[in-house]
């Protein structure tokens, strides 16, 4: 029933995604919309280094530890506090120091405040994740696509609107959102979380073990930090390298290219990031053969799902996004023919990757998306100057499939480990 639920409302968030990309592509043309989407890339780029793997670190540490958990509270405030003011002054920087005068360093420091939604919206998704609230955190997490496709109407109502009105949107949407979750941020800090799966709660546990310093909460998150902070790099530098190197139109392709396989990775992101994450981290510390059973299944049933998608894009596709996007958009249907050799790989490589957030092995997972990011700025920085679109493109192939090689080696390098430690705890 859960992941029923958070499949509909998965998909209706994709939904509103691609119909709010497809009506901005169409009223803003691809130089104007590649602007925009670019400082966008940029700005949700950097947005990870705001809290820097706490997010996922929570998880873990509530599965293992239980109630007692509570005590890694304080410090993670106040080290989100820091990590946060650093994101911001990292993007109003290139904004005022590097950033064009054409509207980028003004979509650029209007966006800012996306940095707080993403940062607000993972932290109240995770508190309800850990309480099992699955339906609110799924109705939480369509207000900013749903807010997002209302921008796009009203763009679409009166055409005389212009990228800047949808960038200030954009960027008064993410305040308020980030504003609307101080009420239950504020009972998160303060413990007042309805923690599932580990009993009635205790106070024994908390008060029996010492609180943790910022440097000790570094020491336990650098990981997570890392990977989150990687991972948008892996993703989005394409569009903003095409931008500095070819120019906006450019961009603007690429962008609708990555808008649909934003919306098709949402499945195996809702399902092992959503849902199964806490789940996971608490199986892995205390019931290893349920934790076992469901990644192997995983795996095989995530592959198949990605192939049958991949197969219905490249059917559908040609005929598709020229009747949703427009004639102007005809060449990203070239894009997504390339771009569709990645999502099996994508699906398997998430559903692989979820052995990799247990315990102390996330720094595998580090590596291999350190190698693909590497993969894909050196990928980019070849193939955009010798073919433009599709040279990003199969730059992306590459570097998924690194990543999925990566994550396949350090899976292996994990189950390895944990056979040695099974055979000398028997010895």
């Amino acid at each position: 029933m859960t992941v029923s639920m958070l499949g509909v409302a998965t998909a209706i968030g994709a939904l509103m995604v691609f119909l709010t990309q497809a009506l901005l592509a169409r009223q803003m043309g691809p130089a104007e919309y590649g602007l925009f989407a670019s400082s966008l890339a940029t700005v949700t780029m950097l947005a990870p280094l705001a809290g820097f793997g706490l997010t996922q670190f929570r998880l873990k540490v509530y599965g293992v530890e239980g109630w007692a958990a509570n005590r890694w509270l304080k410090p993670s405030m106040r080290f989100t506090v820091v990590t946060t003011l650093l994101a911001t002054a990292m993007v109003v920087a290139w904004a005022l120091a590097a950033a064009p005068r054409d509207g980028t360093r003004f979509s650029l420091l209007v966006l800012t405040p996306v940095i707080l939604s993403v940062l607000t919206v993972n932290l109240v998704s995770s508190k309800l994740r850990l309480e099992d609230r699955y339906t609110r955190m799924a109705l939480n997490q369509m207000v900013i696509p749903g807010s997002r496709l209302a921008v796009a109407l009203g763009l679409l109502l009166v055409p005389q609107l212009t990228g800047r009105f949808v960038a200030l949107s954009y960027g008064a949407i993410s305040l308020l959102v980030a504003l609307s979750a101080i009420p239950q941020i504020r009972t998160m800090f303060r413990g007042e979380i309805a923690l599932k799966g580990h009993g009635p709660r205790t106070t024994a546990a908390a008060t029996s073990i010492a609180t943790p310093g910022v440097a000790e909460v570094w020491s336990q998150a650098w990981a997570y930090g890392v990977y989150a902070a990687l991972y948008p790099v892996f993703f989005q530098i394409s569009t903003i390298l095409i931008k500095y190197i070819r120019g906006d139109a450019q961009a603007g392709m690429y962008a609708i290219a990555l808008a649909v396989m934003t919306a098709i990775y949402l499945i195996p992101a809702t399902i092992y990031q959503k849902f199964l994450l806490g789940k996971l981290h608490r199986w892995a510390a205390h019931d290893k053969p349920k934790f076992r059973l469901v990644y192997r299944k995983g795996n095989f049933a995530m592959f198949a799902l990605g192939l049958a998608i991949s197969a219905a894009m490249v059917l559908l596709g040609p005929w598709l996004i020229p009747m949703i996007f427009g004639e102007q958009y005809r060449r990203v249907v070239a894009i997504l023919m390339v771009l569709a050799v990645c999502i099996p790989i994508r699906f398997l490589s998430t559903a692989m990757g979820s052995a990799l957030l247990t315990e102390n092995h996330m720094r595998f997972r580090v590596y291999a998306m350190a190698m693909a990011t590497f993969t894909a700025i050196a990928g980019n920085v070849l193939l955009i100057p010798m073919f433009d679109e599709l040279g990003a493109a199969w730059a992306t192939v590459a570097a998924e499939t690194v990543l999925l090689a990566g994550t396949y080696y350090g899976v292996r390098r994990f189950t390895r480990m944990q056979r040695d430690d099974d055979d000398g705890d028997s010895g």
